[in-house]
This record gives structure tokens, sequence and C-alpha cells, in this order.
């Protein structure tokens, strides 16, 4: 069954969507590629959904106090999205990596454009954390959510990480 719960946080309300007790979707208000919100279901009353965890984990992120997201996640896409998502977890926290080097990671390399695109359609923002990708330079390029949130979750992370590296500097 789906349910979603509106949850508040520094960047605006978050919108979680769970699908059978796992996170199938987290979607900033106005962003790109968000569903219609009649797809999102009842609101959840925290009973078989991870909306309590989900809502947990976001203030720990937000207080500074957690680096890594340990949540049921029930993401959607085609094969190529999948390995995109699941390399998008694997990009260390207050770091930044371009779409070039994320197509290579994947072994896709030339494929930087398609990798863009997968990462724009990623359905979990924050906790699959898809504004840790920057473009070749190292400057800030397109974000479902607004370069303001990309710019503001880049700047976060790396305050308490304790650095203050340009986006550049910090591509792996």
């Amino acid at each position: 069954m789906r349910s979603h719960a509106v949850l508040d946080t520094p960047i605006g309300p978050l919108t979680a969507v769970a699908d059978d007790g796992a996170l199938s979707g987290l979607y900033m208000d106005g962003q790109r590629h968000r569903p219609e919100q009649e797809t999102f279901g009842p609101p959840g009353d925290g009973g078989a959904t991870p909306f309590g965890a989900v809502a947990e984990q976001l203030a720990a992120y937000f207080a500074g106090e957690l680096t890594e997201f340990d949540l049921p996640l029930a993401m959607r896409g085609t094969p190529f999205q999948q390995r995109v998502w699941a390399a998008l977890r694997e990009i260390p926290y207050g770091e930044t990596v371009s779409y070039g080097r994320l197509a290579e990671e994947i072994g896709s390399p030339g494929a930087s454009r398609a990798v863009g695109l997968a990462n724009g359609r990623n359905p979990i923002s924050v906790i699959v954390p898809c504004h840790r990708v920057v473009g070749a330079s190292g400057g800030l390029t397109g974000y479902g959510g607004g370069l303001e949130r990309k710019r503001h979750l880049l700047d976060f992370e790396r305050r308490v990480r304790g650095t203050s590296a340009s986006p550049a500097a910090a591509l792996f």
C-alpha cells in the first residue's frame, strides 16, 4: 500500500512516499519530475510506513549528526537508472563527483548525459544524494530541486565536515 507524509526541513517541505513500508520517494516542492500528488496515496499514520524513521534520520542529517542514511528503499527505474542511483549512494558525504566521473564509475564512460538524465529522475532526494553531482569543471549544474537548494546542501555538508573546498576541488 502506498502512502505519504509531508516533513518540514530546512530546505522546505519534503513529501515522503512509501510503498509497503519502504521509502519510494522524497520530493521537494516545485521539484522537476515530481509525480502528481494523487499518485502518492493517502496520508500515512506511521504504522507500517517508514515515516518516523525518515523524519528522525532527516532531522539528524540536518542537525549535522548523520552522514549516511539507513532506510529501506524501493526505487523504481530502469536498470541503468538503478546503477546510477546506487552509485550516488557511494559518493562520500560532503564530496562531489562530475557526471563524467560517475559514468566511468558505473562502467559507462561517455554516458555522462545519460547519467545526468538518470540523476535528474532520482525519486529520493537528499537521502540518495544527487546534489553531490556537479559539472565537469566543478560548477553547479541543473538540480531538480533548484540550484539554491543544491548549493545549500553542498555548503551545509562541507561545513559539517569542516571543509570549505569549492565543488571543483572536491571531485573524486
